[in-house]
C-alpha cells in the first residue's frame, strides 16, 4: 500500500503542484477544495498521469469547523496511515486594519488558521502513536514582515507561523516533524490580472519541490523553516 499525504487546497496554485509532486514521487494523496467540478477534473488527470497512485478528493470548505471534521472523517476512513500532512488552505482579502471590510479578520482567521489547527489535531494521533510523520503550514513571508494592505492576512499568517513554532516544540520527543514553509510571491490566482510579468514571480512548483527536498531527509534531521523569495526580492 502507498504512503498517504494530505494536501488541502490542492486543485490550484501551490496545492495542485504539491499534488502532483507527491503523486509523483509515489505517494497516494487526499485533498479537498471548494469546487467539486474542479476536484473531479484534477482527479481523472492525475488518474491518467499516476495510475499506480491515488488522488482521493472531497468537496469541503475548510474555513468552517463542521467540513474541517468531515474531511478528517473522510481521511480516517481511507484507513491508510497519514505520513504528510501539508495544511495549504488559505484565502488573501487585501485591506488595511483601519478600513478593511467587517468580516475579514474573522473569514481570514477561519480559513487561514482554523482549518490547519482542528486538521492538524484531528489526524496528529495516528502520527503520534506511530512516532512518524511530516507536517508542513503554508505560512508565508508576510508571517515574519508586516506590509500595507495586508491587514487581517498579515495577522492570520503570524498566527501561523506561532502554531507551528509551538507544534515544532510539542513533536520532538514524538517523532514528528515539523515544518514552517514561508513564500514570498509565488505565481497563483492571488495574483491574476497583475501588471506584472510572470518572472517576476516565483513557481509554485518552486515550493512543491523544496517541500519534497524537505521529506527526503533521515529521521534526525528536520528543516524547521523553508523561506523563499523571488529573485528580485518581495512584491510590496
Amino acid at each position: 500500500m502507498n504512503s498517504l499525504a494530505v494536501v488541502t487546497g490542492g486543485t490550484k496554485g501551490i496545492g495542485r503542484a504539491l499534488v502532483t509532486k507527491l503523486l509523483d514521487g509515489g505517494f497516494d494523496v487526499a485533498t479537498c477544495a471548494r469546487h467539486e467540478k474542479e476536484l473531479r477534473a484534477l482527479q481523472e488527470e492525475m488518474a491518467a498521469r499516476y495510475p499506480q497512485q491515488t488522488l482521493h478528493a472531497l468537496p469541503a470548505d475548510l474555513s468552517t469547523r463542521s467540513e474541517v471534521d468531515k474531511f478528517v472523517a473522510y481521511i480516517l476512513s481511507l484507513d491508510q496511515a497519514v505520513k504528510v500532512l501539508i495544511n495549504n488552505t488559505g484565502v488573501f482579502l487585501p485591506g488595511q486594519i483601519h478600513n478593511e471590510a467587517e468580516g475579514t479578520l474573522e473569514k481570514t482567521i477561519e480559513t487561514n488558521v482554523y482549518s490547519a489547527y482542528h486538521l492538524t489535531r484531528g489526524l496528529l494521533d495516528g502520527m503520534i502513536k506511530r512516532r512518524e510523520g511530516h507536517i508542513f503550514n503554508i505560512c508565508s513571508t508576510a508571517s515574519l514582515v508586516a506590509y500595507p494592505n495586508g491587514g487581517s492576512y498579515c495577522i492570520s499568517k503570524f498566527a501561523l507561523y506561532g502554531m507551528t513554532k509551538v507544534l515544532r516544540e510539542e513533536m520532538k520527543p514524538h517523532g514528528v516533524k515539523v515544518t514552517a514553509v514561508l513564500p514570498g510571491a509565488t505565481y497563483t490566482a492571488s495574483w491574476e490580472g497583475s501588471d506584472l510579468p510572470e518572472e517576476r514571480f516565483m513557481q509554485p512548483n518552486d515550493v512543491a519541490t523544496l517541500i519534497w527536498s524537505a521529506l527526503q531527509l533521515s529521521p534526525s534531521a528536520v528543516m524547521e523553516e523553508i523561506l523563499l523569495r523571488p529573485q528580485l526580492g518581495d512584491i510590496d
